[in-house]
């Protein structure tokens, strides 16, 4: 970032968790500098070395609109968008972990069932993950599947069914024709794919403000601060009964909790700065993660890391696309395209973004409020006559109501429904 570049002002109004200094620089894993940081109801980064990466391209899928990528990610004017979806495939080694779901008739197909978003923007950078809800209602398109087959468009659809119907690029173009927004690269990871990853990590720190204990998933955790990995992490994940209102919306925010640990720790030292655990990660990240074909090039995975590596908490934005209740189904919601209206405008804007919503026992997560501070007192300048020149202030856009997030640097706690 260029030295006249003002650095933002922090507008959030919750607790604040530190961000870390910069990471000092990438590291070299055979000849190749590579960081990459994916964050969806899966967050991963991977140090990707030529042996790794062969693999990582075998089940590449095409993007319709994107076959021909720029060789340079500062071509893509007004930044760049990243789709993560986790998908619910029944593996045969991890399926008895998933009960109903993979036996019998609804062991058949493959649901989309986490959606991000993940737009970063130019400079100065910014990231904003906007998550969608599995029950949304909504316009599926024309796609083409990993055959070449061309599957029919639909006027109303669940979200968390397009893979079923075209794969990862199908979700890609409905994505896309709901939010306007042009979708360079995108990757998928499989239920059994989160398990390994968080489990090469050591785990992932999580707060519960409320105990969690629900049935459907198998989680049993009480108040307080936990490391999930395994089995463990993936219930924590899906886990919609144990925590908020026991809707899809109540785990998007819980989800987004995990994602912003797993952030932190990817960008720590802890991760960072080992690198037998770098190679462990991305020996599995690159075993469980199906790309776009635009995320083949080595090249193109170091300029995304170079592009996202510095940016502090604070302008890591989680937030959710608002919904409003569908009116011919009380157990699903549609658009509300009028507040995402607005959310896109300011992302586009590339604009400081305020979440105003104030979170309530509904919420997936508390976020937590720090504690007041005593004023300090104004101190005199050395020289009177040295007047310092003021930074002019950013454009804040304050999101509606109906938006709910949280950045990075905020601490918040799943808002389990067991209460002491």
């Amino acid at each position: 970032m260029s030295d006249k570049t003002p650095r933002r002002r922090t507008v959030a109004r919750h607790g604040q968790l530190r961000s870390p200094s910069a990471v000092s620089q990438i590291m070299k894993i055979v000849g190749i500098a590579m960081a990459v940081v994916l964050v969806s109801g899966i967050g991963v980064a991977a140090y990707v070395g030529t042996t790794l990466f062969s693999s990582f391209s075998a089940n590449a899928v095409e993007l319709e609109g994107h076959e021909s990528i720029p060789p340079d990610i500062a071509e893509f004017e007004g930044g760049f968008n990243l789709l993560l979806t986790g998908v619910d495939t029944c593996e045969p080694e991890y399926a008895h972990f998933f009960g109903e779901r993979c036996e019998g008739d609804d062991a058949n197909g493959t649901l989309n069932d986490v959606n991000l978003l993940l737009h970063v923007s130019d400079e100065p950078r910014r990231i904003t993950a906007v998550s969608f809800p599995r029950d949304t209602m909504l316009p599926i398109p024309s796609c083409t599947d990993e055959n070449g087959n061309e599957t029919s468009s639909m006027s109303k659809q669940q979200l968390n069914t397009a893979y079923s119907y075209g794969g990862l690029n199908c979700v890609a173009q409905t994505i896309t024709e709901l939010t306007g927004q042009e979708i360079q690269f995108a990757a998928s990871v499989t239920f059994g794919g989160v398990i390994e990853i968080t489990n090469s990590v050591g785990g992932v720190e999580v707060c519960l403000a409320n105990g969690i204990k629900d049935r459907h998933t198998g989680l049993d955790l009480p108040a307080g601060t936990h490391t999930v990995e395994g089995l463990q992490a993936l219930q924590f994940l899906r886990t919609r009964h144990g925590v908020g209102d026991g809707s899809d919306l109540g785990r998007i925010g819980n989800q987004q909790q995990y994602m912003s640990s797993l952030a932190r720790k990817l960008i720590s030292s802890e991760v960072l700065g080992d690198v037998p655990t770098m190679l462990k990660l991305a020996d599995t990240v690159l075993s469980n993660v199906t790309p776009s074909t635009s995320l083949q090039n080595p090249m193109m995975l170091a300029q995304i890391a170079l592009a996202v590596k510095n940016v502090p908490f604070e302008d890591i934005v989680f937030l959710q696309y608002p919904t409003l209740e569908d009116p011919n189904n009380a157990n699903r919601v549609i658009p509300d395209r009028d507040s995402a209206q607005l959310m896109w405008d300011a992302i586009n804007a590339n604009q400081q973004l305020q979440v105003t919503h104030q979170n309530t026992a509904n919420d997936g997560v508390i976020v937590e409020t720090p504690e007041p501070t005593e004023p300090t007192e104004p101190t005199e300048p050395t020289d009177p006559a040295v007047t310092e020149t003021p930074v002019p202030s950013e454009t804040v856009a304050a999101l509606p109501d109906t938006i709910r997030g949280n950045s990075a640097a905020q601490a918040t706690c799943s808002n389990g429904n067991v209460r002491e």
